[in-house]
């Protein structure tokens, strides 16, 4: 989808329609094969990985959340982008608040939220659900650490994508582990 990895130039590039229009094809293929009841998809746009960035990433969430109500989603899960480095966060330069009003069902946010950051996000009507991927991979109790407002286990970024099975992935401790 976005224009500085797509040098297409049929149907699937150029314009911002084409180059989504592949990922609208794939969902209205698979809402008509199993419901859009079942059928939810993650965006991120503003993410600049592997240089694969776009020179106008609000438009294109925008356009997307936008295209995603004609199937009926169950929901749209953005990132949004609040990591400036490895760990650290940055003040949002984007923000998926377009997205957000845009899309008509259930919004899942993303991007380095904290306890407090993900609380606020909701009480200020930013999303429906925020996701925590490494606090919870961290954190296999997370929702009660959260209840309790206990401290978190830190991740370990160097575990991530390994083909161990037991480090990095199972051998988080629970909150009664550490007490």
């Amino acid at each position: 989808m976005k224009d500085q990895v797509n040098d297409r130039t049929d149907k699937y590039g150029g314009s911002l329609e084409n180059r989504c229009r592949f990922p609208l094809e794939v969902v209205e293929a698979v809402v008509d094969e199993i419901g859009a009841d079942k059928v939810g998809i993650r965006l991120s746009p503003f993410a600049t990985y592997a240089e694969a960035g776009d020179s106008n990433p609000r438009a294109l969430g925008l356009y997307m959340a936008e295209s995603l109500n004609k199937y009926g989603l169950l929901y749209c899960h953005m990132v949004e982008p609040r990591m400036k480095t490895l760990g650290e966060k940055s003040e949002c330069a984007h923000s998926l608040l377009p997205m957000r009003k845009a899309f008509n069902g259930t919004f899942l946010v993303a991007g380095g939220y904290d306890r407090e950051d993900g609380n606020n996000a909701v009480a200020e009507n930013r999303a429906d659900l925020v996701v925590y991927g490494r606090w919870f991979l961290a954190n296999p109790d997370l929702p009660k650490r959260f209840a309790l407002n206990a401290p978190l286990n830190k991740y370990n970024r160097e575990t991530f994508y390994t083909p161990d099975p037991i480090v990095g992935y199972t051998d988080y401790p629970f909150l009664e582990d550490t007490e």
